[in-house]
This record gives C-alpha cells, structure tokens and sequence, in this order.
C-alpha cells in the first residue's frame, strides 16, 4: 500500500510539472501583451522594456519558466514588486500582489462552497439511487428516475436566481447569498451559503442518482450477489453487504474528479450568488489578462484533481475486497 502510494504521488508530481510548463508557454505565449496592459494605452517603448523587466518578463519563455520554477522552492525578486517567499507563484499584473496570497484568500469560499454542496449532493444522490435500485420497478424508482433526469436538464444559472427570489425575497426563508468566514460566525456561514449549496448539489444530485442506481441494479445482478441469495441471506444483508460495497467503486472515483473539479473554482455558482471564490478569481483574470493568477488558479485546480484521484485509488482498497494495491 505505501508503495503504491508513493508511486502515485510521484506520478502526481510529474503530472503536476507537464501541466505547468504547458499552460506557462501557453498563456505566456498568447498574443496579448501583459506589459502593454500593465503600461497603459501611452507607452513608449523604453517605457514598455521597463514595465517588461519590471514583472519578470523580459527574458525567453524558457529563461521566465525557470525562474518561475525555481521560486516555487526558494522565493523569487521582482524588481517592480520586491521579494516573494517560496512557495511563490508569482506576482499579481494587475493586484500587485502575491498570487499564493490572492489564491489563498479566495480559497475559504470555494472550500466551503464545494464541501457543503458535495455533502449534499453524495447523501441526497447516493441515497435516492439506493433506494431507487432497491424498489426496482415500483412507483418510487419512477419517481426518481423521472426528477433525476428533469434536475439533470437545469441550468445552475437560471435555478440560482429564481432560487433567491423565492426563498430570500418571497419567502423570506433564507439570508441573501454570502460568505462569511465560519471562525467569525458559523450561523452567517452556514445560512449564506443554504442556496448556493442547494442549487449546486441539485444537477449533482440528480447525475449522482441516476449513476448509483444503474451500478446498484448492475450489481444486484452479478453471481457473487445471488450467491449469497442462494446460501439464505436476507435481502437488506445482501443489499448492503455485498451489493452496496461492490457499486461504490466507480462513485467514488467519479466523487474524487467532481470534488477536484469544484475546489478548482465553481465558476458559474460563484459568478451567480456573487461569491469571491477561485472560481471568480479565474474569470477576472481572464478578463484582465493577469496571466500569472490564470497560471496560479490552472494549478490548484490540477494539484486538487491529482491529489483527489491518488486518495479515491487508496480508499477502493477499503470499499472493495476485490481490489488490492500493491
């Protein structure tokens, strides 16, 4: 196991090293100037060559990775900015400021955003395909089928406004959409972030559904689950004893890719509910061009996939007696 855990992080790594060096050649590559940008629309060239230098960008696109690389492990000078402590990502174009400070002050609300949702959304999805699979045929399996598949069809963005409509100005139910920090007030946590939670995990729900009955009704139907039908075990037994473990293999990787995906930034939901998250962030910098927070967010959004992937490949071990990890 340790092994195989080791082998995977450095396959993590080397993942994590060919992402950085495609995405830095390519947006570094892209025809939009960022010293232009960062000079303003009157630049004489001296001027731009400096503003050039300034940010770390004077030098061949080979030459500016390796600094960028070498900072992530001690620290980078910037002549315009000062000095950036490892692990340093570089330097805002546009904030002047740390990326990793940027990054790291957005971080809270697509964490909370992401976790809170993903625990709906496994409980309520994994929980309605169960019970789906389980009365197989019946009224109930109908009825989950059919609201999984019309959830599935919605847009984050239309049921979010109609969401805070009826429920904050309508009913008056729940707060306006906002984050606040949870070490400062867990109950304005909790209830800013009600329906962002609920309108994200609804697609999820839905797609979770539908996957967790069709593995359940695959599984009810291998030999080893009415073989131990055959030697009298009850139904609820084989249901969650051997049936149950048996179809969570490939949930649980698809659970690993979404979580991963939704810590990299849950752009709509947070453009939506106006939450400051990775998700916003990114879009800003795409449409200020701030190429070195773009890089910064690609990366935590690929550490957060890579590193999620490496833990669902541990747990099938657990969830799983067919499966070993050497």
């Amino acid at each position: 196991m340790l092994r195989f855990l080791l082998r995977r992080i450095a396959g993590g790594a080397v993942i994590l090293l060919i992402i950085s060096v495609l995405v830095f050649f390519l947006f570094y590559a892209a025809p939009r100037d960022p010293a232009r940008l960062a000079c303003g629309k009157v630049c004489s060239p001296e001027t731009l060559d400096l503003v050039r230098h300034n940010l770390g960008i004077a030098d061949s696109l080979p030459v500016q990775y390796w600094h960028w690389f070498q900072g992530l492990f001690v620290g980078r000078d910037y002549a315009s900015f000062g000095n950036c402590p490892a692990p340093c990502l570089g330097y805002s174009f546009r904030n002047r400021e740390p990326v990793l400070g940027t990054i790291l002050d957005r971080f809270p609300t697509t964490v909370s955003l992401s976790l809170g949702a993903a625990l709906v959304f496994v409980v309520f999805g994994v929980g309605t395909g169960m019970l789906a699979a389980r009365k197989q045929g019946k009224a109930i399996d109908k009825i989950a089928s059919s609201a999984s598949l019309v959830a599935s069809s919605l847009q984050i963005y239309v049921v979010g406004v109609f969401a805070v409509y009826l429920f904050t100005y309508q009913l008056k139910w729940l707060d306006r959409p906002q984050y606040t920090s949870i070490s400062e007030d867990p109950g304005a946590w909790f209830s800013g972030l009600m329906i962002p939670w609920m309108v994200l995990s609804l697609i999820f729900t839905a797609n979770y559904t539908r996957m967790t009955r069709s593995q359940m009704v695959e599984t009810l139907s291998e030999d080893y689950v009415r073989t131990a039908r055959a030697k009298g075990l009850s139904g609820r037994s084989v249901f969650f004893r051997f049936a149950w473990r048996g179809a969570m293999g490939p949930i649980v990787t698809i659970f690993g890719l979404d979580l991963g995906v939704l810590l990299g930034g849950a752009i709509i939901t947070e453009k939506t509910f106006a939450l400051h998250g990775i998700g916003d962030l990114s879009v800003r910098a795409v449409q200020t061009s701030d190429l070195p927070v773009l890089l910064g967010v690609v990366l935590v959004a690929a550490t957060a996939i890579v590193v999620f992937n490496i833990l669902v490949d541990a747990i099938y071990a657990l969830i799983d007696p067919r499966v070993r990890l050497a």
